[in-house]
């Protein structure tokens, strides 16, 4: 009756009763002469249980501790993969940065009072040796001229960006009466040849 309880107990520790039923005879031959072992000796088999409860245990904890690093593991790869978005994020925008700074030194952008930056057109009315107007330059931004020593000074009226406004002003002088008004160019403040600017500028005329 002992070896028989014992085996039973075995046999539920090791397998469930699933387990019993699937023994073969060899199978239950052995168990049963282990069972024998442990009616002898009772301390060797509470010492087997306690080790496998705390085995168990053991599993327990690990399979739970395996869950939490799993868990922690899939909250880093969600974080690194929004980390990754940001820094795609980023770099698209410095990118853009980049190329418009580069568009921006390459087209610098004029305010369009700052006429001492790029190309802007004058309408010169003549040029004069008997009078010094240059104390009138710096203040009419509308009003100027080149003083060059020995050499007539040159008078200009109106500034402008666009070369038909420049041209439609210089008919304006003309039929005022100004006979010798024409185009000048300027660039950064420099006078330059008409040439070398009107295929940057001038657009196609405008039709009347």
């Amino acid at each position: 009756m002992k070896t028989t309880t014992l085996l039973l107990c075995l046999s539920l520790l090791f397998a469930g009763t699933e387990t019993i039923a699937q023994l073969s005879k060899q199978e239950k031959k052995e168990w049963k002469k282990k069972a024998k072992q442990f009616s002898k000796q009772p301390a060797d088999l509470k010492q087997f249980t306690e080790d496998k409860q705390s085995a168990d245990n053991q599993v327990v904890a690990l399979n739970k501790r395996v869950t939490d690093l799993q868990r922690t593991i899939g909250e880093k790869d969600a974080r690194i993969a929004e980390l990754e978005d940001q820094l795609a994020q980023t770099r698209s925008q410095l990118s853009a940065a980049r190329s418009e700074i580069t568009r921006m030194k390459e087209n610098p952008v004029i305010a369009p009072m700052d006429f001492s930056r790029g190309v802007v057109f004058r309408v010169q009315v003549g040029a004069f040796k008997n009078k010094n107007l240059q104390k009138y330059f710096d203040n009419n931004p509308n009003f100027g001229g080149e003083a060059r020593e020995g050499e007539p000074q040159r008078i200009t009226i109106g500034i402008f960006r666009d070369y038909w406004e420049a041209d439609q002003f210089k008919k304006y002088m003309r039929e005022m009466g100004v006979k010798d008004a024409w185009i000048v160019p300027y660039r950064d403040g420099q006078r330059t040849d008409i040439k070398e600017v009107l295929e940057s500028v001038v657009t196609e005329k405008p039709k009347s």
